[in-house]
């Protein structure tokens, strides 16, 4: 067992102790508590957003090279604490220790990028139509924003979301994730560690009261969120009614589209990352296997070996090829759904049963399910977790033509040596991203991230793209 810990909000710089009713437990062996975490109340996002807004001033007008440096400082401390915090993230999340520890090098980098882009924020010098007159335009912060973050990956998504709201000159409060608040609160004790002002960055933990009070509090200038379709809904609704910034990030049910003419071993590799790495708990997870028919039966016995052999196991087990589920709903979930496609006619190939561990723990067999129909509800509601289904189609154009029919619009793949089909998908699919003999899970850390319908809403994430949520233009006219 493993010292717990016991967690306190963040407010204006320094922590905040408070009591600790709620528990982070550890999916791989729920003997154990991770962390003791306080459950915050309005109380608490008041006090947060004030410290936030009295920063805002000295903060939007600090040197860019300041903010720069502190991100960047921050992202080496991370970087350097890999395995420390990778292995908190894996305690905490579920995630196999070398999928914790490549989250948490990714959280480090992206501190680092906007550590750069902090420096790159440009305006333009443009010709008025009246003689005598300049033009110039100019990006400003914004004010104070609430980030609201996920579970799946509880260091990386309060990173991207965090920094380049700070990088351009923002103030910040959080609400982690209730499952995973320890390691979104090693980071905020990092960020802190390489130097941010009080009251820039602020944290409170809690349930979905805490999240409630910052969607409605008059003073947030803009939210940010990921998570569900449901909740999204109510952000968005809070953020329109008294006229606030609104980004949402709200899942996917992704397609892999695998042609005959892909070369299989490749396709079944692609799949099986896709699929059931990290547990299937990413919203850009492979979820549903579109295959051509004419490499249909061959695709699913190979990937039913390959996911059969996957080792289940422990996190921070060396051995393990996949952790346990985040939660007992999360696991609950994958076998509910797992009983809705057997009931719809779905053939189990391999997977569908209760896993008996040697530790207590929310474990999942991951499952592939063969002979399904596009209608189905397996293939329309989001899982999250373990599990994938195969669509038999006869042809590219009846695969792209199902890809496209569900209201989600994340990201897409396609496995193909067909250059024509690669571009006409990349042009037709509507997702906010698609992967070309790629996993449709894996993004790189400096270009937007989004999706389209009801997967997202607003501005893109990440990247150059983050700009434009965090800045507003101003548009200056003068005259000599």
């Amino acid at each position: 067992m493993t010292e717990t810990i016991e967690l306190c909000h963040w407010i204006n710089g320094e922590k905040v102790s408070a009591d600790r009713p709620g528990e982070s437990l550890n999916p791989s062996d729920t003997r154990e508590v991770v962390a003791r975490t306080p459950d915050g109340s309005a109380d608490e996002v008041d006090a947060a957003v004030a410290a936030a807004k009295a920063a805002f001033p000295s903060w939007s007008e600090a040197s860019p090279e300041l903010r720069s440096d502190i991100l960047d400082r921050a992202g080496t401390l991370v970087m350097e604490r890999r395995e420390v915090l990778g292995r908190l993230l894996s305690r905490e999340e579920g995630k196999t220790l070398a999928e914790g520890i490549g989250e948490t090098v990714r959280a480090g980098r992206v501190l680092k990028y906007f550590a750069g882009e902090a420096l790159r924020v440009h305006g333009q010098n443009l010709a008025s139509v009246r003689p005598g007159v300049e033009i110039q335009t100019y990006r400003q912060a914004v004010g104070v924003y609430g980030l609201i973050t996920p579970w799946n990956f509880p260091v990386a998504i309060p990173a991207w979301k965090a920094a380049p709201a700070l990088a351009f000159g923002n103030t910040v409060v959080m609400k982690p994730a209730g499952l995973t608040p320890a390691t979104a609160e090693a980071l905020i004790a990092i960020l802190h560690e390489a130097g941010l002002p009080k009251g820039v960055l602020n944290m409170v933990i809690g349930r979905g009261r805490v999240g409630q009070a910052i969607v409605d509090h008059p003073d947030v200038d803009g939210l940010s969120f990921t998570g569900s379709q449901g909740v999204g809904a109510g952000v968005a609704m809070g953020a329109v009614k008294r006229q606030a910034r609104v980004q949402l990030e709200m899942g996917g049910k992704n397609p892999l589209i695998v042609l005959d003419d892909a070369d299989l071993d490749r396709a079944v590799q692609i799949a099986l990352d896709g699929s059931f790495f990290a547990t299937g708990q990413r919203c850009t997870a492979s979820s549903r296997l579109i295959v051509q028919d004419g490499i249909h039966d061959r695709f699913v016995t190979a990937l039913a070996e390959r996911v059969a052999a996957l080792r289940v196991g422990d996190a921070l087990d060396p051995q393990t090829q996949m952790g346990p589920a985040v939660s007992e709903d999360q696991m609950e979930t994958s076998y509910r759904y797992i009983e809705v496609a057997r009931g719809e006619g779905g053939r189990i190939v391999t997977g569908g049963t209760r896993l008996q561990m040697e530790k207590p723990g929310w474990y999942v067999q991951p499952t592939l399910i063969a002979d399904t129909e596009a209608g189905m509800r397996i293939n329309h509601e989001e899982v999250f977790g373990p599990v994938a289904s195969t669509i038999r189609v006869k042809d590219y154009d009846q695969a792209l033509e199902i890809a496209n029919g569900v209201e989600f619009g994340l990201s897409a793949g396609l496995v193909t040596s067909s250059l024509k089909h690669a571009r006409d998908f990349q042009r037709r699919a509507r997702a906010g991203m698609t992967m070309v003999n790629l996993p449709t899970a894996g993004v790189d850390y400096h270009v937007p991230f989004g999706g389209s319908k009801s997967s997202s809403y607003g501005a893109r994430e990440q990247g150059f793209a983050a700009v434009e949520f965090f800045t507003q233009t101003k548009t200056s006219y003068s005259a000599g």
